[in-house]
């Protein structure tokens, strides 16, 4: 039965006992009631009845958690729900924003953080909040992952019938200013490959299929010889190789199930492949038991696989060492996106192409690359109606073009056709 009370700032305060807990204590929930202005004391008594047996229906069904610390239930979650369903590199991000997150709300109970509470803290750290290895503003991403992890633990406790309601929904993340990604030019791409023919093959290799292919970096360092078929010159991803501090350099599955995927390389690409194996071979060879075999292409000297950091650092040292620009290694992946988009490729091949779960985060990803590439329509129409600032007259060519056009409507009509009976 619940209890009700005045307090002196005019509120109420409704108390059920909800049991006792494993030690013996017993349990009480507490919910505060204000009552609006405006109201008779005869409906304010009708209206705080009302609150106080709804308070005690939500109790009963196990909708009001235990007094329990954001901190707390946290770590639970990373013991029985993080651990066990996210990727190690999801899992090890998420307890890096238990840094930050920890300070500010750590110490509160989860039934009594509130939207105010989070925002304040989104709010603050994407003002003053700074990288700790370089000082640098937090960026807009940064800021996001921090609510995504606070949203998954309230998410936990309303699966677990703790909580009925997740305050991150009313959260707003300030939308900051929208940066176009870097990415090399033609003529800065074409000096790069001119640079790498004084580079290592193993370099020079890593560089080029990385713009020709378009693959993460993971995907680039999980690349193992049975991949290639040189028949056919195709190249299958089919694992990713990564890092955390845990488990060190590790081998995992794609990061989705489009990740997944085969691409046709080349002739320049299949031959430098060809090099490079025998290259490979030969240094095994000559260390001997030294040399560990993993069957990958981008290794160690002992052919143990390759640190995600270590192409990042060479590729770094390589454009300052030739005086280019640079745009970090994941930009050679936009740079692929960003070729095939100019070529005129459509949206869905690009996804395809480039791994992604959905045609929407390409769309997100490139849309503005898109846009642009769809301000060439305007010349691409106008150059095929060309005709229609010629002379006036039923000349061989106008009878042509009408003709053309004409067959084109005839191919809309039996695609619309095609697709209404798909559906």
């Amino acid at each position: 039965m619940a209890t009700i009370r005045q307090r002196k700032s005019g509120t109420y305060e409704i108390k059920v006992s909800c049991g006792y807990d494993v030690n013996g204590k017993q349990v009480l929930q507490f919910k505060h009631w204000k009552p609006p202005e405006g109201l008779t004391k005869r409906q304010i008594e009708k209206e705080l009845q009302r609150q106080a047996v709804l308070f005690e229906e939500e109790c009963k069904k196990g909708k009001i958690t235990a007094s329990i610390k954001f901190q707390t239930f946290a770590e639970q979650w990373f013991e029985e729900y993080a651990k066990i369903n996210l990727r190690p590199t999801s899992y090890e991000r998420m307890r890096q924003t238990t840094q930050r997150v920890y300070p500010a709300l750590g110490h509160m109970k989860l039934d009594k953080i509130t939207a105010r509470h989070i925002q304040a803290f989104i709010s603050d750290l994407y003002v003053n909040g700074k990288n700790q290895r370089n000082g640098k503003p937090l960026s807009r991403k940064t800021v996001v992952h921090h609510l995504n992890f606070i949203s998954d633990i309230f998410a936990y406790a309303i699966k677990m019938d703790m909580l009925s309601d997740n305050p991150c929904r009313r959260v707003t993340v300030p939308k900051g200013e929208s940066k176009e990604k870097e990415i090399y030019t033609i003529d800065e791409v074409k000096q790069i490959f001119q640079k790498l023919d004084s580079e290592p093959l193993k370099w020079k290799l890593y560089i080029m299929l990385a713009i020709y292919s378009g693959f993460r970096r993971s995907e680039m360092l999980g690349l193992e010889w049975k991949d290639i078929d040189f028949e056919h010159s195709t190249i299958s991803v089919r694992r990713t190789s990564q890092y955390t501090k845990e488990k060190g350099i590790y081998t995992d599955t794609t990061k989705t199930k489009r990740s997944k995927r085969m691409s046709k390389f080349p002739p320049v690409i299949m031959n430098m492949l060809k090099q490079f194996k025998a290259e490979q071979d030969a240094e095994a060879a000559q260390l001997g038991t030294k040399w560990e075999d993993h069957d990958r292409l981008f290794t160690k000297w002992n052919g143990e696989p390759m640190n995600p950091q270590t192409p990042y650092g060479w590729f770094r040292e390589f454009c300052k060492h030739n005086g280019f620009r640079f745009c970090d290694i994941h930009s050679l992946r936009h740079l692929h996106a960003s070729l095939l988009i100019f070529e005129g490729v459509d949206v869905v091949a690009v996804s395809a192409d480039m791994g992604h779960s959905i045609v929407g985060t390409t769309l997100n990803l490139y849309s503005h690359m898109f846009q642009e590439a769809r301000t060439r329509n305007c010349d691409a129409i106008t150059n095929a109606l060309s005709f229609n600032n010629e002379p006036t007259g039923e000349s061989q060519d106008t009878v042509e073009s009408e003709e053309a056009v004409d067959i084109d409507e005839a191919d809309d009509e039996l695609e619309e056709e095609t697709m209404s009976l798909s559906m």
